[in-house]
């Protein structure tokens, strides 16, 4: 459990779950059942107030037709997945930064709240973190010039530490506002709770973060055991995160957008069928977040 208590005085306690309209489904939670159109219309269906695409949705269907269903379903776009993978060849390219600004438009073009940026871990042969911060680092930096032009917030997801080498080398709210400090405005950071729930310093980090700065609030569990650290995340309520003591406290910091349910589940929720999926999410929102 984290060592939040929500009953404390330093953070108002949250008696009551989620209702669905403070939901917002991110796509990776129904992959493999339902396109974007699919997705956008169970949401609608379910009465969640939001969704949160992964470009692979926007991408199947093309940018103008995901930008013309999400726009008239009236859903919030609590984020979209996802920019970054700065280290992939080893050193920023050009094909790297033109395809974080092709992100940047694609956020823009759908109304999202923000790019969720999971930036990258070492290069491939690569022992040297540092260097690979340090590329993660002239990566946003080039990225949030671009961003800014077009009003883009820019999120950094700091991952688990297990996923330092491969998928993100930012592994602590702390090491991502530290690159928000270096970067100025425009930045700010995603707040997943699979990622961050262990963190001894999660709460002075979130008060650091502040309203200003904590732009997404990803939710869903951590299981034990888990079978794979990628693909067997859990349902809320399902796992050890204290999630209502972890939204009282992102809200208490001012935080009031959507809670984005974002669950890789392949030997679970991804073969059950997907409204069964969302009437699951609306009920453990209302029991346990």
């Amino acid at each position: 459990m984290t060592d939040i208590d929500t009953h404390s005085p330093l953070r108002p306690s949250v008696e009551d779950g989620l209702s669905t309209t403070r939901l917002s489904l991110n796509t990776a939670t129904v992959r493999p059942q339902w396109n974007l159109r699919e997705c956008v219309e169970g949401c609608m269906r379910h009465g969640f107030g939001g969704i949160a695409p992964w470009r692979d949705k926007v991408h199947e269907i093309g940018l103008e037709e995901a930008t013309h269903i999400i726009k008239d379903s009236g859903l919030g776009v609590s984020g979209l997945c996802r920019g970054g993978w700065y280290t992939a060849q080893g050193a920023l390219t050009d094909h790297v930064i033109d395809d974080n600004k092709r992100a940047v438009d694609e956020a823009v073009a759908i109304g999202a709240d923000c790019l969720v940026m999971v930036v990258g871990g070492l290069p491939e042969g690569s022992r040297d973190i540092r260097a690979a911060r340090n590329i993660v680092t002239e990566g946003l930096a080039q990225t949030l010039d671009y961003a800014r032009s077009v009003d883009m917030p820019i999120a950094i997801e700091p991952l688990h530490p297990m996923y330092a080498a491969d998928r993100a080398c930012v592994n602590t709210l702390r090491q991502a506002l530290d690159i928000c400090d270096e970067l100025g405005t425009g930045i700010g950071v995603a707040v997943d709770v699979y990622h961050v729930w262990w963190d001894p310093d999660l709460l002075p980090q979130l008060r650091r973060a502040g309203k200003e700065r904590i732009l997404a609030f990803h939710i869903c569990d951590w299981l034990v055991p888990t079978r794979d650290l990628l693909t067997d995340r859990g349902m809320m309520g399902d796992g050890v995160i204290d999630l209502r003591g972890l939204r009282a406290a992102v809200e208490a910091e001012g935080f009031t957008g959507l809670n984005e349910v974002e669950i890789f589940s392949e030997h679970n929720w991804w073969t059950r069928d997907a409204d069964e999926v969302m009437r699951t999410i609306a009920d453990r929102g209302r029991a346990f977040c």
